[in-house]
């Protein structure tokens, strides 16, 4: 017999079988670690909600602003106008002071919207959506759904206040050219509360809220080690931010979790993970305030993404109306 052949000795077999037991050890405690650091598993929820979104008027606002309104760019100033007013006029029949915010870029006027409840009440949380599309997209999911929950959520908090005081802001300018810039309007809005950090709670941008699907496969993440930690299905919303928000990141989603029947994930991640800073939060983290992201992973699950396809026929509004309640519930546990 060749000695090739020949099998290793009790002793080195079994030293051998002791080596492969530690390495997949190994593996297996990164995977665990890279799971909790990332995905921030958590048994804390909320109670179930007795709140209801009306999902009419969601479409109908998605309708207003990717119809009516269309298209909805820095090119398009009066269209952008026309949005700014009947995002005034909703947030003032839900029962906020309503302040119109200017400022300049390129010697043109443009408008963030901002409706307030409770003025004056120690503590604050802000939440925002973009109202501007990108190009000539119809932006139903991007961002019409943010702006709808945002309104939503004014008519909610018009009849049920928190205990502290809500600032909803929509912000123009987020899209390119000027998406990264100084010139985003919720980048003049950061500046503008930047004193009052120690009385701000945390920012909530509603980025994208209205896509959903129950296919296998439909949702993608930025790196495929992420797929072991994450569904496969594109039927849930999700918290995002940087490395360094884990606790803004963990409060809201324990404020969302367990209000609806709607699977609530989150995800933080270094900056530069495409991604995670590609909405209004990330003007609120120089000021050191925190900030994250409520969304449905935009690009990673909507294949409309920044195209013709993104309609309000291919949204979801049942669903959109849960994250509505979910993020409503979580102001008022954040608010106690």
């Amino acid at each position: 017999m060749n000695e090739s052949n020949t099998p290793p000795p009790r002793s080195l077999r079994y030293r051998l079988f002791r080596s492969c037991i530690r390495i997949c050890s190994v593996l297996l405690a990164v995977l665990v670690a890279g799971c909790y650091l990332v995905a921030q598993p958590s048994t804390r929820t909320n109670e179930p909600s007795s709140k209801k979104s009306d999902e009419v008027r969601l479409r109908k606002h998605v309708d207003a602003l990717s119809k009516n309104f269309h298209p909805r760019n820095s090119d398009n100033p009066a269209n952008l106008n026309r949005c700014a007013e009947y995002i005034s006029t909703n947030l003032k029949d839900a029962g906020a002071t309503v302040e119109m915010q200017e400022f300049i870029v390129d010697r043109i006027t443009y408008k963030n919207v901002i409706g307030r409840f409770g003025v004056g009440k120690p503590k604050k949380i802000i939440i925002g959506a973009h109202y501007d599309s990108c190009d000539e997209t119809p932006g139903a999911d991007d961002n019409a759904s943010g702006v709808a929950g945002l309104l939503e959520l004014a008519y909610l908090i018009g009849k049920d206040q928190p205990d502290v005081e809500i600032e909803l802001v929509a912000y123009t300018l987020e899209e390119p050219p000027f998406f990264g810039g100084p010139q985003m309007g919720s980048a003049f809005h950061a500046n503008s509360v930047a004193g009052e950090k120690d009385k701000i709670i945390g920012v909530i941008v509603l980025e994208m809220i209205g896509y959903f699907s129950d296919a296998p496969g439909s949702q993608d993440y930025p790196v495929p080690i992420l797929k072991g930690y994450y569904p496969s299905r594109g039927d849930y919303i999700t918290v995002v931010s940087k490395w360094n928000q884990s606790d803004w990141i963990a409060d809201l989603k324990a404020g969302m979790q367990g209000t609806t029947d709607l699977p609530v994930y989150s995800f933080r991640a270094p900056a530069s993970l495409p991604g995670i800073d590609f909405s209004d939060h990330r003007n609120y983290w120089p000021h050191n305030i925190p900030a994250a992201m409520v969304t449905n992973t935009a690009f990673y699950r909507n294949k409309n993404y920044h195209k013709l396809g993104d309609t309000p026929e291919s949204l979801d509004y049942h669903r959109m109306g849960k994250v509505v309640v979910g993020v409503y519930e979580a102001i008022k546990m954040l608010g106690k």
